[in-house]
């Protein structure tokens, strides 16, 4: 995001360095990361094998045996 900032001709401060120039803010724009682009976060939300849901399974391991068998796959017999 720095990369971007600076080509369009703006500058990132620390926020220390921006409260020395500009203690009340005026003419600046706090940028923050994405909240949601944690790992965990996309587990939450509608149950997995809903149908719209894009939410991830807790599987205890991703082999043959896991959650990949009958009522899970359209391949394998039918999806519920």
């Amino acid at each position: 995001a720095r990369a971007r900032i600076t080509k369009a001709g703006g500058e990132c401060l620390t926020f220390d360095k921006l409260a020395l120039r500009s203690p009340l803010g005026k003419g600046t724009v706090l940028l923050r990361g994405p909240v949601k682009a944690r790992e965990a976060e996309r587990y939450f939300g509608r149950a997995p094998g809903v149908p719209g849901s894009h939410t991830k399974q807790r599987v205890r391991s991703k082999g043959r045996k896991f959650e990949k068998a009958r009522g899970k796959r359209a391949s394998r017999g039918y999806k519920a």
